[in-house]
Formats: structure tokens, sequence, C-alpha cells
């Protein structure tokens, strides 16, 4: 029997927000049952427009511009990326950091794009009120 690595792949909820792990594909967060079926509508709806869905929202976000729909999407979502970034500590050491950070954040920094493989995106995680507010 084969097994499947989930490490980054959930979906969890609480009152006000949605956590997305980042190793989720589009597809699979299509076929989730956990995920809000509003989501599921934006994301078939605008992103799914733009990018395959075997995409993951971790490789996805280092390629948005800010002129792309996706962005606009994830802009409008206020959606927060978990990021855990190596940075060299005063002793010399690399250690992660453990930051949380928006799209507009993430396409500022150009220099995390050439260093992605580096960065470790955990989740995704979005409020319930600004999902419901996204108009189709």
């Amino acid at each position: 029997m084969e097994t499947e690595n989930r490490d980054f792949k959930y979906v969890m909820q609480d009152v006000s927000r949605v956590y997305i792990g980042a190793k989720y594909t589009y597809r699979e967060m299509m076929d989730s049952d956990e995920i809000p079926f509003k989501l599921k509508a934006i994301l078939s709806h605008y992103i799914l427009k733009e990018v395959a869905e075997d995409t993951t929202p971790e490789n996805h976000i280092f390629y948005i511009r800010d002129t792309d729909l996706s962005y606009m999407v994830y802009r409008q979502l206020k959606a927060r990326f978990q990021m855990d970034i190596p940075v060299l500590s005063k002793r010399g050491t690399w250690q992660y950091r453990r930051e949380y950070h928006t799209i507009d954040e993430i396409i500022r920094h150009a220099e995390w794009k050439a260093r992605q493989d580096e960065i470790i995106v955990g989740e995704m995680v979005l409020t319930k009120l600004h999902i419901m507010m996204m108009s189709l």
C-alpha cells in the first residue's frame, strides 16, 4: 500500500477563519468536502482560469504579478500565508523564522522568488467574512 505525504495538506476552520495547508493543489481543494463551497466557487471562477489545477498555492504565490487576477483575488480575500524564512542568526547559524505575509508583501520581495526552494510556505489563512463578501 502506498502512503501519501499529508504534511501541509489540511483544512481547519474556527469561528472566523479557514486554514488551508499550502501543499494542497487547487484540484485537491476543489475535491475536498472540507473547503467551504463559496471558496470553491471563487477558486473555480477566478484562480483556475489562470493556473493549472495541479498547482499549489505554495508555488503559485511566488509567480503572481500585481496585474494578475489571482493577485486581485488574494488581495480582496486578505489572504495571509504562513512562511518559514531562513535567516542568519547572530551566532552565524541559519534558523527559520515563521512569519505571516499578505500577497502584497510577497510580490514586493523579489528575492523570495529566487529563494523559494529555501522558504517553506505552510498554510494559507482566509477570513470567512472576506470569503462571504467576495462576489462572483
